[in-house]
């Protein structure tokens, strides 16, 4: 068991290198971003707590995905597996715990301790021929797939949507529609197989486009419920509300393009600056998309074929 946590470990300093992010700043910038972002939460929203409980128990949730826990079930016994298990979604959970119970939740703190030792006790099913649907047809991969690993945290984004509307927190409704954008930009964080970009056999011009669209039309359909909501219940600040959607669109549309930049690698650490500051600088967003085009173009170029 100990020699898993290690190659855990490992794994995940690798990550790191790989990013290009050096260890030492990974080590002292995670804890201190987690802080900040957590202070943040708790500073804007009122039911801060609660979201946070749910938003752990998602990360936690995450390490009970089926085939993973087949494969180390078949490598442990089965004492060895459960309290692996245990342990992994207590580690996971920690961070979060600790930081309710620097704000005196004791008793969400207890909850998450709890939810997360009988989530590992848990048998999720390995073998089923159930495929979770999706409203993304046959269109690139990115949101079939992404969206069949993310499903859990559609109803509570959605959930978070309804609440604002109990509360008339309207920064509630926008948060939902941050976090969500958030998500579906990630489906773009791991580049495919070479073998699936030559396949679409075009121009990186037009390979470039349908990805965009298909990313914005997909992005358009999981949003439409919360746009919709926020539209007829907050109907003085509908214009905030479309603006911030099409500011969504363009940093949907920033990292579909500095994925392509980076191909066949995933996206570096000098990419992820540019991108980390157009979230507190918006207007380097009109300079850093058509950039982030063209690099993509002069990566796309040796594997796809001009039909012209």
């Amino acid at each position: 068991m100990k020699d898993y946590f290690q190659l855990q470990h490992k794994m995940l300093q690798r990550k790191w290198v790989d990013f290009g992010v050096p260890l030492w700043i990974a080590y002292s910038a995670s804890p201190i971003l987690f802080v900040l972002l957590s202070y943040l939460l708790f500073e804007k929203l009122n039911y801060a707590a609660y979201i946070y409980a749910v938003v752990a128990l998602g990360v936690v949730s995450k390490m009970s995905e089926p085939n993973r826990n087949q494969f180390l079930q078949s490598i442990f016994s089965k004492r060895e597996y459960t309290q692996l298990r245990i342990i992994e979604n207590i580690i996971v959970a920690l961070p979060f715990t600790l930081f309710l119970m620097f704000k005196s939740e004791y008793w969400l703190a207890i909850g998450l301790s709890f939810a997360s030792i009988l989530t590992a006790l848990l048998k999720l099913k390995t073998s089923t021929n159930f495929t979770i649907p999706t409203p993304f047809g046959k269109k690139p991969y990115e949101f079939t797939v992404g969206f069949r690993n993310t499903y859990f945290l559609f109803p509570i984004v959605y959930g978070l949507t309804f609440i604002s509307i109990q509360v008339n927190n309207y920064n509630l409704g926008i948060f939902a529609m941050a976090v969500l954008a958030l998500v579906c930009i990630f489906y773009y964080a791991k580049p495919e197989d070479k073998y699936f970009v030559w396949n679409f056999n075009r121009s990186p011009e037009s390979f470039l486009i349908e990805k965009v669209i298909t990313g914005m039309v997909n992005f358009t359909i999981l949003t439409l419920p919360i746009i919709a909501t926020l539209s007829i219940y907050f109907t003085d600040e509908i214009t905030i509300t479309l603006l911030l959607f099409l500011l969504c669109f363009a940093y949907l549309i920033a990292f579909i393009l500095a994925k392509y930049a980076a191909y066949p690698n995933e996206i570096n650490i000098t990419q992820g600056m540019f991108l980390g500051i157009s979230l507190v600088v918006q207007p380097i967003l009109i300079g850093l998309i058509p950039y982030f085009y063209l690099q993509s173009v002069k990566k796309l170029n040796p594997i796809l074929h001009d039909p012209n």
